[in-house]
C-alpha cells in the first residue's frame, strides 16, 4: 500500500484491520504521533487527512491511501518551528509533552476550521466567529493534557490566532 504522508509517498503492508496510527509509528517511523488511550478519548493521536483533524487510532490504514496525511513531522521542524510550536514553547502548553503532537495537529486544523467559519457550540455568533477563551477550550475540547496546561496551551492558540 502507498501512502502520502507529510508530502512524501510511503510504501507499506500492514495488517487489513491496523490503525493509520499503528501504520504510521510501526511501518513508517513516524512516532511523533502518540498512542494515548487507542479508544479516540484523548486526542493524543490526532493528525490531518485531506486538512481535517483526526483520531488516528479509530480509522483503518486501508480507508486512506488516497488520502493526504499531515501529522506533527510534516508541520515544523525543530530550525524552522510552526507558529503554533512555537508559540506552545513560549507559553509552556507542552509541559510533558506527551499530547502536544496531538494538541498542535488539533490547533493547526481548528485554525483552519475557523477560517473556513465553521461554527462551534459555544459560537456566540453562527456568521462570524470569535476565536476566544470559551470557543478554543470548546474546539480543543477533544484533546486531554493530564498536565492541566490548558491555560497555557489555549494562551497558545490565541497568540497564533491573533497573528
Amino acid at each position: 500500500m502507498h501512502f502520502t504522508i507529510n508530502g512524501t509517498v510511503h510504501e507499506a503492508e500492514p495488517d487489513i484491520r491496523a490503525s493509520l496510527l499503528d501504520v504510521l509509528r510501526e511501518h513508517v517511523g513516524l512516532t511523533g504521533t502518540k498512542k494515548g488511550c487507542d479508544r479516540g478519548q484523548c486526542g493524543a493521536c490526532t493528525i490531518l487527512v485531506n486538512g481535517r483533524r483526526i483520531n488516528s487510532c479509530l480509522t483503518l490504514a486501508v480507508m486512506h491511501q488516497d488520502d493526504d496525511i499531515l501529522t506533527i513531522e510534516g508541520i515544523g521542524s525543530a530550525d524552522n518551528l510552526h507558529p503554533l510550536q512555537a508559540a506552545f514553547v513560549k507559553h509552556d502548553g507542552y509541559q510533558c509533552g506527551y499530547c502536544t503532537p496531538g494538541q498542535i495537529c488539533s490547533a493547526v486544523g481548528m485554525l483552519d476550521e475557523v477560517k473556513k467559519g465553521w461554527a462551534s457550540h459555544v459560537s456566540a455568533d453562527l456568521d462570524s466567529v470569535t476565536l476566544d477563551g470559551p470557543e478554543i477550550s470548546e474546539r480543543m475540547s477533544g484533546n486531554l493534557c493530564r498536565c492541566s496546561a490548558y491555560p497555557n496551551i489555549v494562551d497558545a492558540i490565541s497568540e497564533v490566532a491573533g497573528a
